[in-house]
């Protein structure tokens, strides 16, 4: 019996992680410990995981839909870009080093090792691990040092489920293109098809399905309907391409609220939950003129906050987000965008970029100095401030986590506020932290995941409805039990869609083999 089946794809973004998720929860739900791996990820996405630990953010979800903590070892080396050519190198859940991509190739083969270790550490207490290739395998300028697609498959001598996505177009061609660019002991490897996110009538694909499956000798063991409304977080900011609406998005009764996709936007998961309350009209702004009119304007974070902020000011957009402040538009800062918020940034060793002193958007009384140590945890406390101003929310708990390489502290003398929350990890003492403005408009906080806080979300959209006459509304629904059907809700439906006996036939489980839990 294999213990381990490896999820490669044609391409990035074709559903590799969503799928990984998939068969994560299936297995769970079929009584199998089971843990998801990938041993290298690049992606600004990022989770924490409970002991500290910074992965990318798809094998954190993965964990979830396992039933079990994350650790380091489900992704032990994560790349970061940072810009200029360059990215910070996250080992074993704590940044290394930022190097260039000629500088990581050397790197690589102490990599390889961190890899394989890693990973025997979470076979030993998983019946199946399922493990995530990244981009494709058929990069063949990449194959001598690439460490995360064929490299692992071989080594490990892992079957491997080839995904290709049908609604890009080209399905037949990324398939065969694939599979032509492969080693022969590579392809012998390959041991089914998926063809992922398809729209429309299956009988019509069952001739050019039959065709593939004779081309290839490989089996086409899943043809997937594309799924809406999934509720799961993306780790690429490729999924933000089909999220950017025109400013003339929503209705008339919904908040709109807008957030800047910076040129290195990070964890953008931290607006997923509020795009899922009805009265919101989420949308990502690229440029000055897809601002809009909107009721709040949310800075999210950044991989590189000097430079995406003067993206911003060259651009144009700072100066309207100044004027729309001025106006009495709500102003948001998560994380980077908390930092972009503030008087200025400093940088004198360049951790974040060449600038070693930059202004910022003014809004708070804040200076940011960046260092080299970064601060990764999970956090929590309750809201502080806003007595007079925040009424509903004083006192409110919350949780999230912390990512950054910045020390944020008060400029004598600036202007009026208070700190938004008081916040605690394990072993610390409680400490101040965040932003208010005395009218309670503008507001900033390192605590990534706030909106993930059901009460905290829904009382703060309804400071923005009383702003404009509206009637506050009742909570109506909890992110975590939404997440929670997410994962059931995605795995009925790749159990509909994917040929499960063929692939425990390929993994070597007879049709009737059941492991106990906890063996």
């Amino acid at each position: 019996m294999k213990k381990r089946i490896m999820i490669q794809g044609t391409g990035s973004d074709v559903g590799k992680s969503v799928l990984a998720a998939a068969l994560c929860r299936i297995f769970k739900q079929d009584g199998y410990r089971v843990v998801p791996f990938k041993s290298q990820n690049m992606a600004l996405n990022s989770y924490v995981t409970p002991d500290g630990k910074e992965i990318g953010r798809a094998q954190g979800v993965q964990a979830e839909a396992c039933g079990v903590d994350a650790t380091a070892d489900m992704n032990p080396i994560l790349i970061k870009p940072s810009g200029s050519m360059r990215s910070q190198i996250v080992v074993r859940g704590k940044p290394l080093a930022s190097m260039e991509a000629k500088s990581y190739q050397h790197f690589a083969d102490q990599a390889w090792e961190i890899v394989k270790e890693s990973y025997r550490r979470l076979e030993e207490r998983a019946d199946l691990v399922v493990i995530e290739g990244a981009g494709s395998p058929a990069e063949i300028n990449l194959r001598k040092r690439e460490i995360v697609n064929m490299r692992v498959a071989c080594w490990l001598q892992a079957p491997v489920l080839l995904v290709a996505d049908i609604d890009r177009g080209g399905v037949f061609a990324q398939v065969v293109g694939t599979l032509e660019l492969l080693e022969p002991k590579e392809r012998d490897l390959v041991a089914g098809i998926v063809i992922n996110k398809f729209r429309g009538d299956p009988s019509l694909l069952e001739s050019g399905l039959r065709w593939l499956e004779e081309r290839t000798g490989k089996p086409v063991l899943g043809l997937i309907p594309h799924l809406p409304g999934l509720d799961l977080e993306a780790e690429d900011s490729m999924a933000l391409d089909t999220r950017v609406r025109p400013v003339t998005a929503g209705r008339e009764d919904q908040l709109r609220l807008a957030v800047l996709r910076h040129p290195h936007i990070s964890n953008f998961s931290d607006f997923d939950a509020l795009e899922n309350e009805p009265d919101v009209s989420l949308y990502y702004v690229q440029d000055a003129e897809s601002l809009g009119n909107p009721d709040a304007i949310i800075l999210p974070g950044s991989k590189n906050v000097p430079e995406d902020w003067l993206h911003w000011v060259r651009t144009g957009l700072a100066h309207r987000i100044r004027e729309r402040a001025k106006q009495g538009t709500a102003i948001v800062g998560i994380c980077g965008g908390y930092q972009m918020a503030g008087e200025e940034m400093a940088d004198p060793h360049g951790v974040e970029s060449h600038h070693p002193r930059v202004k910022g958007l003014g809004l708070f009384p804040l200076q940011t100095t960046f260092l080299s140590e970064k601060r990764t945890l999970r956090v929590e406390g309750i809201v502080t401030a806003g007595d007079d101003v925040w009424p509903a929310l004083a006192g409110i708990g919350v949780k999230g986590y912390e990512i950054h390489m910045g020390i944020t502290t008060r400029v004598p003398g600036g202007q009026p506020g208070r700190p938004l929350f008081r916040l605690a990890a394990d072993g610390e003492d409680p400490r101040e932290e965040g932003w208010l403005s005395p009218d309670g408009r503008h507001w900033g906080t390192y605590l990534h995941g706030v909106f993930d806080n059901d009460r905290f979300r829904r009382e703060w959209l309804n400071v923005l409805r009383a702003e404009k006459g509206w009637p506050p509304l009742k909570l109506t629904f909890r992110y975590e039990e939404k997440r929670e059907e997410a994962f059931e809700r995605l795995a009925a439906h790749v159990r509909q869609h994917l040929d499960l006996k063929r692939l425990k036939r390929v993994l070597g489980w007879e049709e009737d083999e059941k492991i106990t839990k906890g063996r």
